[in-house]
């Protein structure tokens, strides 16, 4: 429950009375047989009775089994607990909610980039987020655990390789008495979590969350649910678009930034290893590989709920649609959130909605509890700053993978979008110039410009639905040795969106603070209010994708174009989920180098783009019998195009490589 922090000073005991009455109102089943009215009862849900200033607060370190930093040691992890007293007095068993993070003592987490703080005595006195605050006093545990070569743990960071996962996964197998835990860091006092029911979730934004993706890929038994938040599925997907370069350094610069000192001073080898095995060639090598989790999709046995910023311009939604496929496709229980914010947690832009869900879910998965979170609709998608719409399937199963062909206009470079393929011969031309991005190539979508090619629909006669990922296959004929293609998706009309390229995406930070549970002199959980940012526009880019066209022979591997000779390769477009309304328009737009979101090739080609044989493949609801509706019979008065601003958004920019909170 939300507590604005201000006014009267609130005791424990007025806190648990009004957490508990808000939570647990009794809801009125329909009139039966007779027409006598019957109180269903009300879904059960753990409450706040435990002592947050009471609860024990401990260190453990927890023993990897690998020796990465070969020290002849094997690495032990630092993990930070705090856990209700009174369920230990009673003879009960409680379940974990875990967040594994390289960021706790480097840069912090959340909105306000908080970090872990010790007493005087080295136990750990502040646990980052609201989790502990909010969780401990309803009879969960929270545990924070340093990844290896971080914070007070051994070892090196891997960037998501075997020995980051190891660190979590091993503390999954201690919960479940797999593992050995130490009460010192190189001590040989034993500690056992007999504690706990074993039954853990993995909670995190953005490199937190793709360590809970990675171990719940590795199958481990104890792990009940993970909510993977902005997180990453392939650390190659990361670094690279189909070969282009998505930044101008690698996974050893983010090694670097958040190792412990201690770590820098024993860690080049794994360093140099991380030089070795990620060329900035774009070659797919056996590292990536290795950080791929979507391979070990089908070994998930834990539940996931997903978030994601569908502008999320860091860790871009093409991770969370590929790992979202391979899950559907193993079977896995799963739920998601989809915002219109950049990489953003929940907490900062649907606070409340999030905590409740968050509650349930975690009660449902690690209580066991039948509160009904699993039977309800699948996902939560924002339309609009703070409008959402739900639904019980995602993506909805009308929804159907439709081809959309370009075709010649009547100006170079402004063409058609529909579902006739072009006449054989039909080319569109154009110079990538790496000064310009899809803002520009948006703006000037009407005009003839010499950067990109722009195919178009005729206004809209009803709603048109993209939702999930879809592919643009391109055949394009260079001048020189080296191209990248971008192709992005794109709804011409005006809107008010949330200002994703913005500071905060999205996101404005107020200076108000709700607090969401008790708080201790060390531990407030009282957190600064957001708002959304919103900004006009007149147009929305709502779906991309990039590739190198020197990986057209295979996806792994880059080779040298022949100029004057054409080339075939399928772009993979980010997931979304996009209703362009009535009376706008949708485009496709096809270039060369999108400024600030990949590097640019190291020649400038022209490219001649063969319409015939190029095509978008797009998950329509609907199908095609929803497009040919959308681009038949007449346009609604009041939704007709009109003269709108340049699109207002910020110009997407080059973010650090640093899959986590803004700082």
């Amino acid at each position: 429950m939300e507590i604005r922090a201000r006014g009267a000073r609130w005791s424990c005991r007025t806190l648990v009375a009004a957490a508990s009455a808000a939570l647990l109102g009794v809801l009125l089943a329909p009139a039966g047989a007779h027409g006598a009215a019957r109180a269903t009862p009300p879904a059960k849900v753990s409450k706040p009775t435990y002592s947050y200033a009471d609860a024990i607060r401990e260190s453990v370190w927890v023993d990897t089994g690998i020796d990465a930093d070969a020290d002849g040691r094997t690495d032990r992890v630092a993990v930070d607990v705090i856990r209700p007293r009174e369920p230990a007095w009673q003879g009960r068993k409680i379940p974990v909610i875990m967040d594994a993070s390289p960021y706790y003592s480097c840069c912090g987490r959340g909105n306000e980039s908080q970090k872990k703080t010790y007493d005087a005595d080295g136990a750990p006195a502040a646990f980052p987020l609201h989790y502990d605050n909010y969780f401990v006093p309803r009879g969960y545990a929270f545990v924070a655990v340093d990844l290896t070569g971080t914070n007070r743990s051994d070892g090196c960071i891997d960037v998501g390789g075997r020995s980051d996962i190891q660190s979590a996964k091993a503390v999954v197998d201690w919960l479940n008495g797999r593992a050995r835990g130490y009460g010192s860091r190189g001590g040989t006092d034993r500690v056992r979590a007999g504690w706990t029911t074993g039954a853990t979730g993995m909670i995190g934004k953005s490199y937190d969350g793709t360590i809970a993706n990675g171990v719940a890929a590795t199958g481990v038994e104890g792990l009940k649910t993970i909510v993977p938040i902005s997180a990453i599925s392939s650390w190659y997907d990361y670094y690279f678009a189909q070969g282009a370069p998505l930044y101008d350094s690698g996974p050893d610069w983010l090694s670097g930034y958040v190792e412990s000192p201690e770590a820098r001073a024993r860690c080049q080898t794994v360093q140099q290893r991380l030089i070795d095995g990620a060329p900035r060639t774009g070659d797919l090598t056996r590292l990536w590989s290795e950080r791929d989790y979507v391979r070990n999709a089908d070994k998930v046995k834990a539940s996931v709920f997903a978030v994601h910023g569908m502008q999320d311009l860091n860790v871009r939604t093409k991770h969370l649609g590929q790992w979202w496929d391979a899950l559907a496709d193993a079977g896995v229980e799963r739920k998601i959130w989809l915002s219109q914010t950049g990489h953003v947690d929940p907490f900062d832009f649907r606070r409340t909605a999030w905590v409740s869900t968050l509650h349930r879910w975690f009660d449902h998965y690690l209580l066991g509890y039948d509160n009904g979170v699993d039977r309800e609709p699948m996902a939560d998608i924002e339309r609009a700053p703070d409008q959402w719409s739900t639904d019980r399937v995602w993506p909805p199963r009308t929804t159907d993978t439709t081809t959309l062909r370009p075709g010649k206009g009547s100006a170079p470079g402004v063409g058609t979008l529909g579902r006739t393929p072009a006449r054989p011969g039909s080319t569109e031309t154009f110079t990538d110039d790496p000064r310009l991005g899809e803002s520009d190539w948006a703006a000037d979508i009407d005009r003839s410009t010499p950067a990109k090619s722009g195919f178009l629909t005729r206004p809209l006669s009803h709603d048109l639905r993209l939702s999930g990922s879809g592919t643009v296959t391109v055949t394009a004929t260079p001048s020189t040795s080296s191209a990248h293609l971008s192709a992005v998706l794109v709804d011409l009309g005006p809107d008010t969106i949330r200002d994703y390229g913005a500071t905060g995406e999205g996101i404005t930070t107020l200076t108000e603070r709700t607090c969401w549970g008790p708080s201790t002199t060390a531990d407030s959980s009282c957190y600064r209010e957001t708002t959304a940012r919103t900004v006009d526009v007149g147009h929305t880019v709502f779906s991309r994708g990039w590739a190198d066209l020197n990986t057209y022979a295979s996806a792994g591997h880059g080779r040298p174009l022949t100029p004057g000779k054409p080339y075939t390769l399928t772009l993979e477009l980010a997931a979304s989920d996009h209703v362009v309304p009535a009376g706008h328009r949708l485009a496709l737009i096809i270039g060369g180098t999108d400024q600030g979101l990949i590097d640019p090739p190291s020649t400038t080609p022209t490219l001649t783009v063969d319409l015939a044989t190029t095509a978008a493949r797009l998950p329509l609801v609907g199908g095609a019998e929803a497009f040919t509706r959308a681009t038949t019979g007449s346009v609604p008065p009041h939704s007709s195009p009109r003269e709108t601003p340049h699109n207002g958004v910020a110009e997407p920019r080059r973010t650090p490589p640093i899959p986590g909170d803004r700082t």
